[in-house]
């Protein structure tokens, strides 16, 4: 290797948005990031939405959540699929 052309590998901190430090040896002192394996949610199993810029709210304060109209569609369609299996329950009774 020359001398004086590669940068110096030194002990490095790496810090999570979560708070987690972990040590590790870089050419850069300290690194921050804003998921690490502790937090993310591929190794966790939790949903964590990810907001860059505030774009999940804008999307939320534009379209809504979902919720109320996903919800009541999901209730009729199950309260309807409830009431065919009584109606041919009652069918197959008389």
């Amino acid at each position: 290797m020359k001398a004086g052309i590669h940068p110096e590998y030194a002990p490095a901190k790496i810090t999570c948005a979560c708070g987690r430090e972990t040590e590790t040896a870089s050419t850069v002192g300290e690194i921050h990031v804003e998921i690490c394996s502790h937090c993310h949610p591929f190794f966790t199993g939790r949903q964590k939405l990810v907001d860059t810029a505030g774009r999940v709210e804008r999307f939320i304060a534009k379209y809504g959540d979902g919720k109320a109209r996903g919800g009541e569609k999901a209730e009729t369609e199950q309260q309807a699929a409830v009431e065919a299996v009584e109606e041919e329950a009652a069918a197959v009774d008389a």
